[in-house]
């Protein structure tokens, strides 16, 4: 069986909201990307040299990243020779099939979070300012709560402007409690607070907002060792996760600030924001690739429920959607 027949029985034959939400989002990269795929495979009669070079430079237009696109290409031109494929279609189901691979690399980490049995869980959040940090952490809390976790929340940005009390606008809305000190208070505190608060109440989960200033790395270096000090300390092995918030729509510049949270702490995984903004969404395999951290969500619009946790087949299905369910 094709890897898109297997895809369309998956996806197509059940009603999988979550696939739903996947083609969904990636509508923009889906038109751009599979689009230009599509015309290239309209063109080409055979598979040559030309057509792998056409395909490159849509792989990189979608931000690919460069990296992930020359080892990509190598590995489509070796499958293509070992398959002894002639007809341009059929490469379409072998770019699908390896963007999976490259995802579900084994040494890449999982995509899973790491949630403690019957013990406090601590996801530490960072991410620079207007990323969507704030709102992704609402909708994470909302997706414990709806899943029937007792979540607290830790107002750790204390330095922005306005950034408590949004957070507290979000757990109004979902219904979370926001462990918050003084705007300019500092955050080691504030996450001290937070951790004996969610140990008293016998919490399931906590999740902290920190400061995003990229401006003065030294300052935030320091300043994400101290909160994560502090948490470990009286928790031994927490935080259980760092996740770092990333606009997706940022495309190459998202990457950037990967590797600069990457050295400033032990980011876990990624939550890509704004993919459904975004006709750039391979940005996704960029990440996975030349960092090997995970991408642990997507935010695949503005519904409380719209921030899913990624699968790789059910990305390359949203990419391919059209083609896939065309499948015979």
């Amino acid at each position: 069986m094709s890897f898109f027949k297997k895809l369309k029985e998956k996806f197509t034959t059940q009603t999988d909201t979550v696939s739903e939400k996947f083609k969904e989002g990636l509508t923009k990269t889906r038109d751009s990307f599979a689009g230009k795929v599509n015309d290239l495979v309209a063109r080409y009669r055979k598979v040559d040299e030309e057509f792998f070079e056409e395909l490159e430079e849509i792989l990189i237009g979608a931000d690919v990243g460069f990296e992930t696109v020359m080892e990509l290409i190598d590995e489509l031109k070796m499958e293509v020779k070992r398959r002894n494929i002639s007809d341009t279609k059929e490469v379409q189901v072998v770019i699908s099939e390896k963007l999976v691979e490259i995802y579900n690399s084994d040494d890449n980490g999982s995509s899973a979070l790491n949630m403690q049995k019957d013990a406090l869980t601590v996801i530490l959040f960072v991410g620079v300012n207007g990323v969507g940090k704030t709102t992704t952490i609402g909708k994470l809390a909302h997706k414990f709560k709806s899943e029937g976790k007792t979540v607290l929340l830790a107002a750790g940005d204390t330095f922005r402007a306005g950034a408590i009390e949004q957070l507290e606008v979000w757990g109004e809305r979902v219904g979370v409690e926001v462990i918050k000190q003084g705007e300019g208070s500092d955050p080691a505190a504030v996450m001290y607070d937070a951790v004996q608060s969610a140990k008293a109440r016998k919490a399931d989960i906590l999740i902290c907002d920190t400061a995003g200033r990229l401006q003065n790395k030294v300052n935030l270096m320091k300043e994400l060792e101290k909160v994560k000090r502090v948490i470990e300390r009286e928790i031994p092995g927490a935080p259980h996760e760092v996740l770092l918030a990333l606009d997706a729509t940022t495309g190459q510049n998202a990457l950037i600030q990967a590797k600069t949270f990457k050295e400033a702490t032990n980011v876990s995984g990624i939550v890509l924001t704004k993919l459904d903004g975004t006709a750039k969404g391979g940005i996704v395999l960029a990440i996975r690739n030349e960092l090997k951290i995970p991408v642990k969500f997507v935010g695949l619009g503005e519904k409380m429920d719209d921030l899913q946790e990624f699968d790789a087949e059910k990305y390359v299905y949203g990419l391919f959607s059209d083609l896939i369910e065309q499948e015979g």
